[in-house]
């Protein structure tokens, strides 16, 4: 949307729409059992104006935005008045007007997702609809017997599946508190405190504006759920000083998009990844978080460890020490993020709570955090800047997540109905020759090309929805199967050709992306090797049940991918590059 219509009227009116849906998604958990026919379709209608009218770039879109915005809503208001007796319906539509509702929330939710993500998801959910209409058609094994067209659609948009299912309720209950608590931090000095922590720990090591950026990254990450979001927040100050202290661009291009890239998998909130597989696997999310913990640390270790190797290419300078900030700013500004964290976990694990309540009661603190800076000093126009800016942000990101999610509902709705998933799991247990390693190939192949036109959470849903099966069956615990999946649909971060956070980290340094590329791709070995390994080593993914066997793997793992790093980035002559690489590999598969 153009910047004319954030100012005046217009920008009271999406401040408006950001506080109310900030206040429907809490109002959620502490309101009791709201049914999911009701919360699901609000959520729904909160999300249309932010991505059909807000991110409109020219007044003839923001007006079909506005029509399609209204087509949807009223839909999704039809299905929240009558929600008791369509749950007599079983799926089946009835007249007319039901059929046009069915296509007209179909069709309106996939053009959200194109405004928000572009083409290529909702390119996969309308060609698994166009299965679910034609798939009678097809001859042979992926052909199907076919579904009456209003059984069909109802189970789509009436029921309690489709647009309305397991994923969404995840957007709405989960996710949305998250994304809350993201934007009220940083609203505030939480962002600062995240980079004045990081460089007090690490600015004056070697390599130390690059370790910078790793730990902040970790920990904004974790958060921000967004590769992308990370490069451009923390990146807007840790590129710039490692260019200032002279590493080369496309080193500092690199760092900054595989540390942002590796947030994702960094306990405790994992982005939305941690909360959709909770819902997946049945998984407690305690468990999950213990079976991610040491994969996530394993890969920040190898990120350092590259650090330190390229750094006996290049000079690597650390920050100076009169730029360092002082333990008085660092504690002060620490405090910001520090306090809701800890309330967020101790609310978690000592007080028993689910997550999103214990979210909620972080998301308080914080906001209290936003009306005070670092000399805890009051400024009404600040704090009301504030407000507006966690309401935009707010309603814009749940928008963005609600439309990547319902539109991937979309095709798990169609995979359930027609079968689909089962005959392409049975695709890869016969295309692998029923082994597991092949499989896994295949899969991390399957999701690797999927992320690079999807978003990691989309692309993981999908991916393990037809994939996660195979492996099971192979043998792989389902957890495991879990995390591999999305740790391989991340991978297109920074693999070319589709590399979201190399091209952001390009154009803020200004460098060749495939330079930067290259050099990610090294620094990120991690990211292509610890998968596997968790595969090979399953007791790494059981901290909290057997803790020694899996701190003994975490050594072994962890002395591997710091051979390898030194073995393929290092300037050691070939024989020693050999010798690491080949110490590496076995450490991880055996």
């Amino acid at each position: 949307m153009k910047d004319s219509t954030l100012t005046g009227p217009w920008k009271w009116f999406w401040f408006g729409l950001g506080a109310v849906s900030i206040s429907f998604h809490l109002s959620l958990v502490f309101s009791g059992m709201t049914p999911n026919m009701i919360s699901r379709p609000i959520h729904l209608a909160l999300a249309a104006p932010w991505t059909l009218i807000f991110v409109a770039k020219t007044p003839r879109a923001q007006w079909i935005g506005g029509f399609l915005s209204a087509m949807v809503i009223a839909c999704c208001g039809y299905i929240v008045l009558n929600q008791e007796r369509l749950s007599d319906q079983y799926g089946a539509l009835q007249g007319n007007l039901q059929l046009v509702i069915a296509v007209t929330l179909l069709l309106v939710v996939l053009e959200m997702a194109r405004r928000s993500i572009s083409w290529p998801l909702p390119l996969v959910a309308l060609l698994a609809l166009l299965y679910g209409l034609l798939g009678r058609y097809i001859p042979g094994e992926f052909g199907y017997p076919g579904l009456p067209i209003r059984s069909f659609l109802g189970t789509l948009t009436i029921a309690e599946g489709g647009l309305w299912g397991q994923l969404t309720g995840v957007s709405v209950s989960i996710v949305s508190i998250f994304v809350i608590m993201g934007a009220v931090l940083n609203a505030g000095e939480a962002g600062q405190g995240f980079m004045n922590l990081a460089t007090s720990v690490a600015g004056r090591l070697k390599g130390g504006a690059a370790k910078v950026s790793v730990l902040s990254s970790a920990l904004f990450g974790s958060i921000s759920g967004s590769a992308s979001a990370n490069v451009a927040s923390t990146g807007a100050i840790t590129l710039p000083a490692m260019v200032k202290l002279g590493y080369p661009r496309s080193l500092a291009g690199a760092v900054e998009a595989v540390a942002s890239s590796g947030g994702q998998i960094m306990p405790p909130l994992m982005g939305a990844g941690a909360f959709v597989m909770v819902e997946l696997t049945g998984v407690p999310y305690n468990d999950i978080m213990g079976a991610a913990l040491l994969p996530a640390i394993l890969y920040f270790m190898t990120v350092w460890a590259g650090i330190n190797a390229f750094a006996l290419r290049y000079d690597l300078k650390g920050v100076a020490q009169e730029n360092l900030p002082s333990r008085r700013v660092v504690f002060t500004t620490a405090m910001f993020f520090i306090v809701p964290f800890v309330i967020l976990l101790e609310r978690m694990f000592i007080g028993g709570y689910t997550p999103q309540y214990a979210a909620c009661v972080a998301i308080l603190a914080a906001f209290l955090l936003l009306f005070v800076d670092v000399g805890f000093s009051f400024s009404l126009s600040r704090s009301l800047q504030r407000l507006q800016l966690v309401a935009i942000n707010s309603g814009k990101q749940i928008s963005t997540i609600a439309a990547i999610i319902i539109c991937a509902s979309i095709v798990i709705g169609v995979l359930g109905q027609t079968g689909l998933g089962v005959k392409i799991t049975s695709l890869i247990l016969s295309g692998a020759g029923h082994s597991l390693w092949p499989a896994l190939l295949l899969t991390g192949i399957a999701c690797m090309v999927l992320g690079m036109e999807v978003p990691t959470t989309a692309a993981y849903v999908i991916c393990v929805s037809v994939a996660g099966p195979a492996l099971q069956e192979l043998g792989v615990a389902p957890l495991i199967a879990h995390l591999f999946v999305f740790w391989f649909a991340l991978l297109s971060t920074i693999t070319p050709p589709v590399c979201g956070a190399v091209f952001i980290a390009a154009g803020m340094v200004d460098e060749n992306w495939l330079k930067i590329a290259g050099s990610a791709m090294a620094l990120g070995l991690g990211l292509y090797l610890i998968p596997l390994g968790m595969v090979a080593n399953p007791p790494l993914v059981q901290l909290f049940a057997a803790p020694l066997p899996a701190l003994i793997v975490f050594v072994k793992m962890g002395v591997s991918l710091v051979a390898l790093s030194f073995g393929i980035i290092a300037p050691k002559p070939v024989i020693i590059r050999i010798v690491l690489i080949a110490v590496g590999l076995v450490g991880i598969f055996i």
